[in-house]
């Protein structure tokens, strides 16, 4: 059962879902926005989080909803020993936000990012 084949075909589409540490050291141009979106170096920010997509995610919500505390409370609420889901962690920063849509266009930016930056 071996993936090698998929794995070439399906990289750019799959990038989300690799781990943090994996796609940071392949794509310096995803590294770059993470910079930008959190104001950390991208391996710094991610560290904790089960894939990059939900990193880039988090680091949009962040910037997106102006969260108190900015990127780092929001990461500390869903990476850290009590995680909970983003659309949980918005409802608790920002209650007044739609979670759920907050939550889908942040995925959205994230999916657009990581295919701007793999293409």
């Amino acid at each position: 059962m071996s993936n090698s084949h998929d794995a070439g075909s399906t990289a750019h589409s799959d990038t989300s879902h690799g781990a943090p540490s994996d796609v940071l050291s392949h794509n310096t141009a995803i590294a770059g926005k993470i910079k930008t979106l959190t104001g950390e170096d991208a391996q710094t920010a991610c560290g904790g989080f089960k894939n990059i997509g939900q990193c880039v995610a988090a680091a949009h919500v962040a910037k997106n909803l102006s969260i108190p505390g900015g990127f780092d409370a929001l990461k500390a609420k869903v990476t850290g020993a009590d995680a909970v889901s983003l659309g949980k962690a918005i409802k608790g920063f920002a209650p007044d936000a739609d979670a759920k849509a907050e939550t889908k266009k942040a995925n959205k930016q994230a999916d657009d990012d990581l295919k701007e930056t793999t293409s």
